[in-house]
């Protein structure tokens, strides 16, 4: 009987041996799992960014390719591989990528508005992405999404506009200053450097045009008033010391005449009395 209820009990403790070695093989190979399918997401979101980049360089190639008064902007994905305004064989992409996150080569396509060129393409994914930062220099747009469907490749790698505004100087927009297109300025008002135009000189301000109105000018600072000199003050006159008085002059002697000389036996007499 003691044997019995021995081998009862060692039989016992390996069948909950054997259950807890089970659930722990088990959390291993899940977890095993989990992070297989994070690293082949990754590795997906990384194969996504790189054909992005492909089909970025392709419409940025069609579009600097593009003769003049034609359109910039691909009207579908065909044109990218055989460009046909060329009488040859041109092409911007080599072929239609297959997506990594859906494994179908459909791709999302977000056109200009009335669907007269594609901005870009995007992923059909709807699942959450991993990479949230650390994003290429020329897809930093990319930074804080959280789905991979809103990573939209575009011809410079910027996020695009809503559909039927487009940014200065974008594909499919009129320039200003090219054959045909109106330059820029206000409405009504004549641009500078046309035929027949006046070209103002630097520092004018160009007459408005008729109907818009004169902007007012901008108040002048005030500013202070400059001080007045003062004139030199005259030098100080010293008071003046009264003057001395004249000496009198003296006044002149005659001379006394000369006597007569008297005659021999006469004395002589006072001077001056006749004899």
């Amino acid at each position: 009987m003691r044997n019995g209820e021995r081998r009862h009990r060692a039989g016992g403790f390996t069948y909950v041996g054997l259950v807890i070695l089970v659930a722990i093989i088990g959390l291993v190979a899940a977890t095993t799992v989990r992070v297989g399918v994070t690293l082949q997401r990754a590795q997906a979101e990384r194969d996504l960014l790189h054909i992005g980049e492909q089909f970025s360089d392709a419409l940025k190639s069609y579009a600097a390719a593009t003769p003049a008064g034609q359109p910039r902007l691909p009207p579908t994905l065909k044109e990218l591989l055989k460009d046909p305004r060329f009488p040859g064989t041109r092409r911007h992409l080599r072929k239609v990528f297959v997506d990594p996150m859906t494994g179908k080569a459909e791709w999302g396509i977000l056109y200009l508005a009335d669907n007269r060129g594609i901005l870009g393409i995007h992923s059909l994914s709807a699942a959450p992405a991993i990479k949230i930062a650390n994003f290429p220099a020329r897809f930093q747009g990319f930074s804080g999404k959280q789905k991979i469907s809103e990573w939209v490749f575009t011809f410079d790698g910027q996020e695009p506009l809503p559909p039927g505004q487009v940014k200065p100087g974008q594909p499919g927009q009129p320039t200003p200053g090219q054959p045909g297109q109106p330059a820029s300025g206000q409405p009504g008002q004549p641009a500078f450097g046309q035929p027949g135009q006046p070209t103002p000189r630097p520092g004018s301000v160009a007459p408005a045009g008729p109907g818009v109105p004169t902007p007012p000018k901008a108040p002048e600072p005030d500013t202070a008033p400059e001080p007045v000199a003062e004139p030199p003050a005259e030098p100080a006159v010293p008071p003046e010391l009264p003057a001395e008085p004249a000496e009198p002059e003296p006044e002149p002697v005659e001379p006394a005449e000369p006597s007569e000389p008297a005659e021999p036996g006469e004395p002589a007499g006072p001077a001056g009395s006749s004899a």
